[in-house]
């Protein structure tokens, strides 16, 4: 049994994800953004007053990864934490001025490079690819959950 690299889901999925992420953060960059902080911020544009617990989930990531992130966005003025109102040992994250007007561009940033991967697909074959990326994520989350925890 031999590991061929180009028709290995994994190994694809995961040049894929380098490319997008490096294509992002040139996008963003001038905006003073990484792609490690694009999620968090995407979910507070939706959303301000989440709590840490809540992006975890979300997001799908661990939580020490998602408190380093939230340390640096702090340090770098694009979020702020205040204490919940209905629980004080809760801390609710926002979104500082300086974020909220990065939104936008940022946005445009994230479209822009999805539509350059996308580039020479019909919509028909967009559509189907996401279900399948859909899908993939899916079948992966079920057997984490079933296994480990």
């Amino acid at each position: 049994m031999t590991f061929e690299k180009d028709s290995s889901a994994g190994y694809l999925a995961n040049h894929m994800a380098r490319l997008f992420a490096a294509g992002l953060h040139r996008r963003i960059r001038p905006l003073g953004l990484s792609p490690g902080q694009f999620p968090a911020l995407v979910a507070l544009w939706a959303k301000e007053g989440r709590t840490q617990k809540e992006l975890v989930q979300l997001l799908d990531i661990e939580q020490a990864t998602l408190a380093n992130t939230l340390a640096r966005m702090e340090r770098d003025g694009l979020i702020t934490r205040r204490a919940s109102e209905e629980d004080g040992r809760v801390q609710e994250i926002f979104l500082t001025d300086k974020a909220k007007v990065l939104e936008k561009e940022a946005i445009a940033s994230a479209i822009a490079q999805n539509g350059e991967a996308l580039e020479g697909f019909s919509e028909r074959e967009k559509a189907q690819f996401l279900d399948f990326m859909h899908r993939a994520i899916s079948a992966m989350q079920k057997a984490q959950t079933g296994s480990s925890r």
